[in-house]
């Protein structure tokens, strides 16, 4: 998503809602509608439309006396609207990762993330089937931020492509973590995969032929 702009005078309304969300953490309609100057109706059709974007949550509030009141506040995918400092922050961790330990200890942490992932999913894909398994695996990738599908060949074997890399950027400079999605693929898949392509080349995707 597009990181909103920051300057007020240039915001649609519907930005200034999600701005006036994000600054009071939990906002009623009447706090939105004297932040955009605009009226509660109004507030109420921008704020149906990003509940239905699932860009902000609900919550009723009960008073001591009168009807509860809603408030809401922004959703994960809401708060990923507004700039972040993640990539900067992800890179200064690994350099520092990598200047104080060996390059095989530095591996071996981005295998263990994979298996700690995987754990959260234990018990979920080990007894499902091979074609099973590799649609378990590519909603486990799309959790993790990449779009991937996969596909039998005429050679029999299978193909996944991965259309999407979401640490593509941070991968330019720790090429560490472009292992991370093929840990994934073996450990769930418990068999010999070979890469193809890889956009950190330069590729349009990343494209890996597995043998059942």
């Amino acid at each position: 998503m597009n990181e909103l702009a920051t300057d007020r005078s240039k915001l649609s309304t519907r930005d200034k809602i999600l701005h006036t969300i994000k600054e009071l953490h939990a906002a009623t309609v009447e706090d939105l509608a004297s932040a955009a100057d605009i009226s509660p109706v109004t507030v109420r059709h921008h704020l149906n439309a990003l509940l239905a974007e699932g860009l902000v949550t609900t919550e009723s509030i009960r008073r001591k006396v009168g009807r509860p009141h809603h408030v809401y506040s922004l959703s994960d995918d809401g708060q990923e609207l507004f700039p972040q400092k993640y990539f900067r922050l992800s890179s200064h961790l690994l350099a520092e990762l990598k200047r104080q330990f060996p390059a095989q200890m530095v591996n071996q942490l981005f295998n263990g993330v994979a298996q700690a992932i995987l754990d959260e999913h234990r018990g979920q894909f080990e007894h499902l089937g091979f074609e099973a398994k590799l649609s378990f695996l590519v909603k486990i990738l799309g959790q993790e931020g990449f779009l991937a599908n996969w596909e039998q060949t005429a050679a029999g074997d299978y193909r996944l492509t991965e259309y999407s890399c979401p640490y593509l950027s941070i991968g330019e400079v720790h090429t560490e973590v472009c292992g991370f999605d093929k840990q994934l693929m073996l450990r769930v898949l418990q068999t010999e995969i070979q890469q193809h392509s890889c956009m950190l080349n330069g590729d349009n995707c990343c494209q890996f032929t597995i043998q059942r």
